[in-house]
C-alpha cells in the first residue's frame, strides 16, 4: 500500500525556517513529479511547489524565493525549504504526486506565530 508520510513541521516565529521531509515508497516516487501542498483552517487544500523527476521545479507565487523544493532519489524523499515565514504560511502541509493523487498522508502542522 502506498504512503505518503510528512514530517518536520512545528512552531516557528515569523521570520523563522523549517524543513519539511515527505518519505514515500519507491514504486510512486521514480520518475514522477512530486509536490507539496498546504491546508489552512477552513479554506481549501492549495498547491505551493513542485519538482519534475528532471528537477524542474514550480512554486505558488505566495513562496517565491523563500520556499525550495528538493527531492533525494536514493531515498524516496522529497523535502520543502521554508525561510522567512509569514503567519499565512500556517496550515496543515502534505505532499502527493502531481500527475495523479494516492491517498494523502497526515500532514505535518506548520504553524508562524509570535
Amino acid at each position: 500500500q502506498v504512503q505518503l508520510v510528512e514530517s518536520g513541521g512545528g512552531l516557528v516565529q515569523p521570520g523563522g525556517s523549517l524543513r519539511l521531509s515527505c518519505a514515500t515508497s519507491g514504486s510512486i516516487f521514480r520518475g514522477n513529479a512530486m509536490g507539496w501542498y498546504r491546508q489552512a483552517p477552513g479554506q481549501e487544500r492549495e498547491f505551493v511547489a513542485a519538482i519534475t523527476g528532471g528537477l524542474n521545479t514550480n512554486y505558488r507565487d505566495s513562496v517565491k524565493g523563500r520556499f525550495t523544493i528538493s527531492r533525494d532519489n536514493a531515498k524516496n524523499t522529497v523535502y520543502l525549504q521554508m525561510n522567512s515565514l509569514k503567519p499565512e504560511d500556517t496550515a496543515v502541509y502534505y505532499c502527493n504526486l502531481i500527475t495523479y493523487k494516492v491517498p494523502w498522508g497526515q500532514g505535518t502542522q506548520v504553524t508562524v506565530s509570535s
